[in-house]
């Protein structure tokens, strides 16, 4: 077990690491099983936020599509058809090394920029995700969630020239600079975090409004989860639905 491996490198790191994957998914004895998306005909019946009881099933039509999370991790269900609430099995649990590092505050609030480099003449890798939860992206304007405002970030796709990000609203006018290659930005102090604070951000090519909310500390993924639905910080919902996404979590009756 991954889990095992980390624990019995003796390590404090090893040890912390080993915790919080514990606490991001719980156990099985006290998880919950909960809608974090839905579309189609049946929409209406599985809202996100949702909680399904253990052992029931999921009656989908045709052009139905709902997500759920658990404590092994996120699995979409396509109609038609009966699906149980409980994940199958055989179904791999999501990365829990990845997934904890998403939404680590302690380790993101030390976070050091870091060049990105390559080759021109390399193939185009994948568009990058933002690596943690709590990273501003210029790109995705809209409800901001926050567990720990010290451990907020600015994040960018494109970190190959340097930039500067204005920050203003609210009586502040402040700003954050990415060197050329990072991709990672302290946030201002001059910038206060503070529930429903809103600011506009913009870098000479694209614009953003933000508004903050804060969650709290959330002991387990659907809490997580529970607070980005509330909060309507559709984004990081995604982000973190993808993220924890199972490798098969196709159980149908």
């Amino acid at each position: 077990m991954a889990l095992a491996r980390i624990a019995a490198r003796g390590t404090a790191a090893g040890w912390a690491l080993a915790g919080l994957i514990l606490a991001v998914f719980g156990t099985s004895a006290s998880a919950e099983t909960m809608v974090v998306r839905a579309s189609g005909p049946s929409a209406a019946t599985y809202r996100p936020g949702s909680k399904l009881a253990d052992g029931g099933m999921v009656a989908l039509k045709a052009g139905d599509v709902v997500t759920l999370l658990d404590a092994k991790g996120t699995r979409t269900l396509r109609g038609p058809g009966s699906f149980s609430v409980s994940a199958a099995a055989s179904a791999a649990p999501a990365n829990g090394v990845m997934l904890s590092a998403l939404l680590d505050t302690k380790r993101v609030r030390r976070a050091r920029t870091g060049a990105v480099r390559g080759n021109v003449s390399e193939k185009a890798a994948a568009a990058p995700r933002r690596p943690n939860l709590w990273m501003v992206d210029l790109a995705q304007p809209g409800p901001f969630c926050v567990a720990d405002p010290a451990a907020v970030r600015l994040w960018r796709a494109d970190a190959a020239n340097a930039a500067t990000v204005r920050i203003s609203g609210n009586g502040v006018n402040a700003s954050a600079s990415f060197a050329a290659g990072e991709a990672v930005a302290a946030w201002p102090a001059a910038a206060p975090i503070r529930e429903g604070a809103a600011y506009h951000l913009g870098d000479g090519a694209r614009s953003a409004e933000i508004r903050f909310a804060l969650l709290g500390t959330a002991a387990a993924l659907d809490g997580v989860a529970a607070g980005l639905i509330a909060h309507q910080c559709a984004a990081q919902l995604d982000l973190l639905v993808d993220t924890a996404a199972l490798a098969d979590g196709m159980a149908r009756n």
